[in-house]
């Protein structure tokens, strides 16, 4: 019987890969998501940097069974052409089948509970602390609270990002705003955007947003050759500021995280003030001004300037053990330059990522983010769930002799002091001089 169904090549699926031409393959049929783009939940950039391939592995691990029902209105009448699967792909994908019939996406337990009440805790004791005391270590222990509240509100935040924290979409909103916008001053459209970036082309040196940290600091010595972010459309010119910085990043790097947070505010404001298409744009202007308006108030109410800029200083430096978190879990791991590839999107997670060995009693601190290979594979699980999951995980690792790095809090420490002190060192090597503009090259090119 002839095969009556059309069928498309996969040299010819990654031409549609511009935009204004988005096509992707999910289990070997093949739909045109160029005008989806606008209306993706997770943002353009996951289409836009995965488009012209099968997205199998990558559907299925961001969305629920439901969005399956979807996908027919976009589909083009094409088939993928020598569709093939990966045994690793098939039981990765039976995996999170099996996940998703024992309910465990489902299930959230009481986590973000225990935090919402952690959290108001936190908030009352510092601000009582400001109004009731006059005691500068007070003052002091206030302001490392504040910096504490922020890292569980964070938590919170990518919790609620990547899957219903609450009862209803709604409400979920309504959570991310409070406690992303309102109290921690960090937009949670700008958290979204960068976060599903990182997450779908991870320590890809120009994807992820998350390695890309030029002048402070380069984790591999091809951010020397001035590479294109794909995800801040600029060229990171790697210059004589920069080599300099870079030189003594392994030194600067725990200084720097204290402030890091600085960052985030200048990163959300450049987003909501740009003309790219920002969900909810008002809500996030309107929740992020109401940060901006609490608490210089509440630091205007400490006794002095000294002891003002003391109470900034600890809840910067308090959060920035946060943003260390962040980095350890990917400035060591294995990197590479290009686009996520969907053939091999199950190694790229695993070679990218780095679980923190702890105990069970110490998850609070780390945010479930310990499990970092586990969150990586699947962000839609429940922080709660993740520690059950570790077992199968690290037998599909093995059974497909897949990486599954875990270490310790302080080697993990030192492995990204290795890698930042490695980097270093080859930036300090005179032989290798800050390139040139094209001008200067084509002018003292010779032969």
């Amino acid at each position: 019987m002839v095969d009556s169904k059309k069928h498309i090549s996969q040299q010819d699926l990654k031409g549609h890969n511009k935009p204004g031409d988005l096509w992707i393959s999910v289990q070997g049929k093949v739909y045109n998501v160029t005008d989806w783009t606008k209306h993706h939940p997770g943002g353009d950039l996951p289409l836009l940097s995965l488009a012209g391939q099968d997205v199998t592995d990558a559907f299925v691990a961001y969305h629920p069974g439901a969005a399956w029902q979807y996908l027919d209105k976009f589909f083009t009448g094409y088939y993928l052409e020598d569709y093939t699967v990966s045994e690793a792909s098939k039981d990765y994908r039976k995996l999170v089948a099996e996940f998703s019939k024992m309910g465990l996406f489902e299930k959230k337990g009481h986590c973000a509970l225990y935090t919402f009440v952690f959290m108001a805790m936190l908030f009352a004791v510092s601000i009582y602390g400001v109004f009731c005391s006059d005691s500068t270590w007070v003052h002091l222990c206030s302001g490392g609270l504040m910096g504490l509240l922020w890292i569980q509100s964070g938590w919170i935040g990518h919790d609620s990002g990547h899957y219903q924290v609450m009862s209803s979409r709604g409400i979920n909103r309504i959570v991310q705003v409070l406690t992303g916008n309102c109290l921690a001053g960090i937009s949670i459209a700008w958290w979204k955007r960068n976060h599903n970036a990182h997450h779908i082309a991870c320590n890809s040196l120009d994807f992820d947003p998350d390695l890309q940290h030029m002048p402070f600091f380069v984790v591999s010595s091809k951010f020397f050759n001035s590479i294109t972010s794909c995800y801040y459309e600029r060229k990171l010119h790697f210059d004589s500021v920069a080599r300099f910085l870079v030189s003594y990043q392994h030194w600067t790097f725990y200084p720097v995280m204290c402030f890091a947070r600085i960052n985030l505010f200048a990163q959300s404001f450049l987003l909501l003030l740009s003309k790219k298409n920002v969900p909810n744009r008002v809500q996030e202007i309107f929740g992020i001004l109401m940060f901006w308006i609490w608490y210089p108030l509440l630091i205007s109410c400490l006794p002095n300037w000294g002891e003002r800029v003391m109470f900034i200083v600890a809840s910067f430096s308090v959060t920035g053990i946060q943003h260390v978190q962040f980095c350890l879990n990917h400035f060591s791991s294995n990197v590479y330059v290009g686009p996520p590839c969907s053939n091999d999107w199950f190694l790229k997670q695993t070679q990218g990522t780095l679980n923190i060995k702890c105990s069970s009693w110490m998850d609070w601190f780390h945010g479930g983010l310990q499990f970092q290979v586990e969150h990586h594979l699947f962000p839609r699980l429940p922080r709660c769930n993740l520690r059950k999951v570790s077992p199968f995980v690290v037998e599909l690792c093995k059974k497909h002799n897949l990486p599954y790095n875990i270490v310790s809090f302080w080697k993990s420490n030192a492995m990204t002091m290795g890698t930042l002190r490695a980097a270093a060192l080859q930036a300090r090597d005179l032989s290798r001089p800050v390139p040139r503009n094209l001008v200067w090259e084509a002018v003292n090119t010779h032969g």
